[in-house]
């Protein structure tokens, strides 16, 4: 695990424990342990340090930093051996001099067993159990109070760190709902994966100014999706309506909570607004839940000084309860007021009615997406086009697919030139390649056959433009290239039976370039002239 230096009020408890359960002794047996450096491998695990003390054999001692009767050590003496007094002493040293502070506490057990002498005999107090386990009936928050005391002080040192957390975080939080009922413990497991996300945030936040912020950022944004990916999967498996109606109490404090994170425009590697779109998407018939989160968006929203990211957050939120309501105009109204509109932040509706097979309403979304797209990510813009592709297939014409990829163009073009293969249309896939000045030794064999197969004729201007812009750029490797074109050119004029216009054109391009003496020994080169 992660080392690192304990709160200061994490040390603050324990130099007022140890007075309380060592003697002078002991804890003298203890500093002389670790003033001889027999303290090893000290790690933070959740709330309690663990550390290796070398004795006559090695031992374990688990010094607990919120309750100090819970401390361990495999030596079995409890929690006033001096293998747990050495790792006392060993967390001290960030903070000041140990021997000094054996001489002081020294003092305090003289002084408290004086005082105990002259007292009368009380009976002993067994210290309370703590509450260290998550309670069942406890609100989410008394859940993420407990991930924080698990977690406390866990910081990214590497670039894997943040990968440990998550691991980390799955693997012990979970146990703990095991014998909850199945609405409480799915909704833990919810707030697990909210309380990852939150944790991601922080750490993002920290380590911006690092100098590895390449490689923490780069983790964040790879275990942010892990996730994103694990919050659906929870809310797929789950029945929200259900599951709200039987907790209600829960559920207005967790979207609450979601609200509250997801809203504040913040740089974050989480996609906030996705997360809260998906689960509210889901409470489709929590009516009242529903205008009761309207309302306090149209409140936020109605404040004048914003930031604009903000602004844009809170605005697609308000729209997303619009489109939950069927009124796709009145969003699209909200929408056409964001300051930076992204394509990627829609796919989740057009993915939606994708699935669903509401073909319209696909078309409908990606008709609203045609103006931002432009400006899209290229794998956003790969997405866009296999939308509009597929849905293509259900419409009665694809004269409108033909049209986008058109006045997308040259974006779209790897899409809209094998699209044109598929249907047979080889006219307008050679004006496409004349268009954007492709050379036939760039495109693939299997391409410029199947137009061959269909009529080698159309081939013919873009062999002779292919031709003629490698002559003129006037070097003798352009001239072998134009060559290669005009043997491919020729043999086409000859498989269609027009020799003579052939001899009519490499004639005429001779003398076109005649001062061009090594483009002319090429061509006398494969006897095309004298």
């Amino acid at each position: 695990m992660l080392k690192l230096q304990i709160p200061k009020n994490r040390m603050n408890y324990l130099i007022k424990q140890i007075p309380l359960h060592f003697d002078a002794a002991r804890l003298e047996q203890g500093w002389e342990a670790f003033h001889k450096g027999r303290v090893a491998e000290v790690d933070l695990q959740g709330l309690s340090v663990v550390a290796t003390v070398a004795d006559q054999a090695m031992q374990t001692a688990e010094l607990n930093l919120e309750n100090y009767a819970e401390s361990t050590c495999t030596c079995e003496a409890g929690a006033n051996c001096p293998h747990i007094g050495a790792v006392f002493f060993s967390l001290f040293v960030p903070y000041g001099r140990p021997e000094l502070l054996l001489q002081q506490l020294k003092q305090q057990i003289h002084t408290r067993r004086k005082t105990t002498r002259s007292a009368a005999p009380v009976p002993e107090r067994k210290p309370a159990p703590a509450a260290n386990v998550p309670q069942e009936h406890a609100l989410p928050v008394d859940w993420h109070r407990f991930f924080e005391g698990k977690f406390h002080g866990f910081s990214i040192s590497h670039q894997h760190s943040i990968e440990t957390f998550y691991d980390s975080a799955l693997e012990s939080l979970p146990p703990f709902a095991a014998n909850w009922k199945q609405d409480l413990r799915e909704l833990y497991q919810f707030h697990i994966v909210l309380f990852m996300m939150r944790k991601i945030e922080q750490f993002y936040q920290e380590t911006k100014s690092s100098y590895l912020s390449y490689y923490h950022e780069n983790g964040c944004r790879i275990t942010a999706k892990h996730c994103e990916d694990k919050l659906v999967e929870c809310v797929e498996s789950m029945d929200l309506n259900r599951a709200y109606s039987a907790e209600p109490k829960h559920w207005h404090a967790t979207m609450r909570m979601l609200g509250e994170s997801a809203l504040q425009g913040k740089d974050s590697p989480i996609d906030w607004l996705f997360v809260y779109r998906i689960v509210w998407w889901k409470l489709t018939k929590q009516v009242q839940a529903q205008q009761e989160e309207v309302s306090r968006l149209e409140t936020l929203l109605a404040k004048k000084e914003m930031l604009p990211k903000k602004r844009d957050v809170l605005l697609a939120a308000r729209a997303h309860f619009h489109i939950m309501q069927g009124e796709t105009d009145r969003a699209f109204a909200r929408l056409e007021q964001l300051t930076h509109p992204h394509a990627k932040e829609f796919f989740l509706y057009v993915n939606a009615y994708y699935h669903e097979g509401q073909w319209e309403q696909v078309l409908v979304w990606l008709r609203w997406l045609f103006n931002s797209i432009a400006a899209a990510g290229q794998d956003d813009f790969r997405t866009f086009c296999q939308y509009w592709l597929d849905t293509t297939k259900h419409l009665a014409s694809d004269s409108e697919w033909v049209g986008v990829m058109e006045a997308l163009l040259p974006r779209s073009y790897y899409y809209y030139t094998a699209y044109l293969l598929q249907t047979n249309r080889y006219r307008q896939w050679v004006d496409l390649q004349l268009a954007n000045r492709i050379s036939p030794l760039n495109l693939y064999g299997l391409e410029l056959k199947a137009i061959e197969d269909h009529d080698p004729a159309l081939l013919l201007p873009l062999y002779h433009q292919a031709a003629e812009r490698a002559v003129l750029e006037k070097n003798r490797a352009s001239y072998k290239t134009a060559v290669r074109l005009l043997k491919k050119l020729h043999s086409i004029y000859k498989s269609i039976g027009q020799d003579d216009r052939w001899e009519h054109y490499i004639y005429r391009l001779a003398d076109k370039f005649s001062r061009l003496r090594a483009f002319q020994e090429e061509l006398k080169k494969g006897k095309w002239i004298r």
